[in-house]
């Protein structure tokens, strides 16, 4: 297997794992308070939904020229690999919240019991509710599929590191019945931005017809010079932030409004 191959396999697996306890989450806190055979036809039904996009779009994609497409899709990957690592660096040096599955479940939890007794047969609140969550945050995963895919020629391989998270994801959930909180998902989130930025990179330069010397194995030399930049720029981040956090308490003090 290759490097692009191992490290596309990894990215679709890492991100499909950031989207399912995401989901997860949702579905569980659905099912705990309203039962389980309306949101797990529902989540069920969102997979399809989602397989059916890839099964649809991903041959058509294809059939574009390979410099044009790698391109086009080099562009998107890094456009959308460069919004969650800035979402990645902002929490990891404190300027944004950390995502807390454990709050988000008790909310969720609360929505779904203020909606009132569920009906008999289908549920279509819990339905709604939980095709919803399962569908909006595997749309992220259908996109990175495809564009991996696609540009690779490599849609099932993609489609492998998805549908393995996916698998774990839910076995686990199925366990614990519990939100998956303690998965280091900033981590994670960082860890994909990276890739996607690192394909983006590569497969736009490539598009444009020039060749990167060392073929695949430069995509771990985009790989670790993003990750200095990113770890650079949290180091910096968290500086400014611990300036700025006596400053507001010397403020607060003196009675700064």
């Amino acid at each position: 297997m290759t490097t692009a191959a191992v490290i596309l396999v990894l990215a679709t697996f890492l991100a499909c794992a950031v989207e399912a306890v995401e989901a997860l989450t949702v579905v569980l806190a659905v099912g705990v308070t309203r039962g389980w055979r309306s949101p797990l036809i529902a989540a069920g039904a969102a997979t399809l939904a989602l397989a059916a996009i890839i099964v649809v779009f991903g041959p058509a994609i294809e059939q574009l020229p390979i410099d044009a497409l790698r391109l086009v899709v080099g562009t998107l990957l890094l456009i959308f690999g460069l919004g969650w690592l800035r979402k990645a660096i902002l929490r990891a040096s404190g300027y944004k919240a950390l995502r807390d599955e454990e709050a988000l479940y008790k909310k969720e939890v609360e929505e779904a019991r203020a909606a009132g007794h569920p009906v008999r047969g289908m549920d279509w609140y819990a339905f709604t509710l939980a095709f919803k969550g399962v569908f909006l945050e595997g749309l992220e995963v259908a996109f990175i599929v495809l564009t991996f895919g696609t540009s690779q020629h490599s849609i099932p391989l993609a489609t492998l590191g998805a549908a393995l998270a996916l698998v774990l994801v839910a076995v686990v959930g199925a366990l614990v019945h519990r939100p998956l909180s303690r998965v280091p998902e900033n981590t994670m989130k960082f860890s994909v931005g990276l890739m996607l930025a690192a394909f983006g990179i590569f497969w736009s330069v490539e598009g444009t017809g020039i060749v990167w010397p060392g073929a695949d194995l430069a995509i771990l030399g985009i790989l670790v010079f993003l990750a200095l930049i990113s770890f650079a720029l949290v180091a910096v981040f968290r500086r400014m932030r611990e300036r700025q956090t006596p400053a507001t308490a010397s403020g607060a003090g003196l009675g700064v409004r």
